[in-house]
């Protein structure tokens, strides 16, 4: 299936919502620290229910970790600065999905490590600034599992 970063996220619910999702499509959670929460939160609990267990989830100590682990692997980089829409790479088992913190987004240093065809957005209407964190998550796993023909789901 597919991978899905969340690169310092900050709020805790939007986790919960990722590891729901994760849990019910097979997709792999990582977590880039540092964190606005601890993995014991309340809301994030709470977001995520009983799926905690049922979830793929590796908490990485920095972004240099998470990309030696993820190593050969194609990256994409969810970003509103993206001028290639979601809908138009053809996804393939094992890719990566790339997104920044809620309040400000993936930082130009890490952006400028993806080449522009792996850079993608989701469009929104004029004088929009985002989508909440795990809504943009689901749209995209969505999406690229959609392309694989839902392979493994029922």
């Amino acid at each position: 299936m597919f991978d899905i970063v969340l690169y310092e996220p900050e709020i805790p619910p939007n986790v919960g919502n990722a590891i729901r999702l994760v849990a019910n499509t097979g997709a792999r959670l990582h977590l880039v620290q540092p964190m606005g929460f601890t993995l014991r939160d309340k809301q994030l609990r709470r977001a995520g229910l009983d799926y905690h267990e049922l979830a793929s989830v590796t908490v990485h100590a920095d972004w240099c970790a998470c990309c030696e682990l993820l190593a050969g692997r194609r990256m994409f980089a969810v970003t509103t600065r993206a001028t290639q829409c979601y809908d138009v790479p053809a996804y393939r088992e094992r890719d990566v999905f790339v997104f920044g913190p809620e309040t400000r987004g993936l930082p130009s240093e890490i952006l400028a490590g993806f080449p522009p065809q792996q850079c993608i957005r989701l469009p929104m209407q004029a004088g929009s600034r985002s989508l909440n964190l795990s809504n943009a998550v689901a749209v995209i796993v969505y999406e690229a599992w959609r392309q694989l023909g839902f392979s493994g789901g029922n």
